[in-house]
């Protein structure tokens, strides 16, 4: 089962663009499945935290112990001597591609857990950075799937009449952003990590489905 998995990862990441291009009209979650594949490469040749820190956004957050900024948290810390090992099993995308979560299964050598790490696209370019990673330990390690699944929100409905009312633009939060709760730019994809008064974590992410919000994934995390 792994050698498939692992073999379908492989084929993704060789098809993945070397070079920025232009972000297509609508989300692409192979471009999302490529960024992952990297990053987990990235850990295998780099060191583990040098690949966090080159693929995290500015304001990024993980947890330990509770949110911390990564760009914080990572300052001169050094790579240990063996990466974590990780592979996408699922992703969701927003309609207009500006944010995606991921989740998957992380091996280290006397452990196994999930993770979820929410994407961000950057600029008008189909190149993604990391917003928010989280996961925990698991007894027994995560099925891993024949194929990555992968879901694309219901888009909004076109309009073909330059007189009907349009939907304003909502301003873009000034300052660092808390990446605990987000947003898509188009609203199709939503999620929300909920840290309850024993640090305990309950992330949701929602996806626009046959015209509604509906929760697609959940998980709970220790603190």
């Amino acid at each position: 089962m792994m050698r498939r998995v692992g073999a379908l990862l492989a084929a993704v990441a060789i098809a993945a663009p070397a070079t920025a291009r232009d972000a297509p009209t609508f989300g692409e979650p192979a471009d999302i499945i490529a960024a992952e594949i990297a990053f987990a490469r990235l850990a295998q040749d780099k060191g583990q935290w040098t690949a966090f820190r080159a693929t995290a956004a500015p304001d990024a957050k993980m947890f330990a112990g509770g949110p911390v900024r990564v760009a914080a948290f990572l300052q001169g810390k050094p790579n240990p001597l063996v990466s974590v090992r990780w592979q996408p099993y699922a992703v969701w995308e927003a309609c207009d591609g500006s944010y995606g979560v991921t989740r998957g299964a992380w091996q280290r050598p006397n452990s196994t857990g999930w993770f979820i790490t929410v994407w961000q696209r950057q600029g008008k370019k189909a190149t993604y950075k990391w917003v928010l990673d989280q996961g925990d330990v698991l007894a027994a390690p995560l099925a891993a799937p024949e194929m990555i699944a992968a879901k694309l929100a219901d888009c909004p409905a076109r309009r073909f009449h330059d007189d009907e009312p349009r939907r304003p633009v909502p301003a873009k939060p000034e300052g660092p952003r808390d990446y605990l709760t987000g947003t898509s730019d188009d609203g199709t994809l939503d999620w929300a990590t909920v840290i309850a008064a024993d640090g305990r974590r309950n992330f949701t992410l929602r996806l626009k489905q046959d015209g509604i919000m509906r929760v697609v994934l959940q998980a709970q995390g220790q603190p």
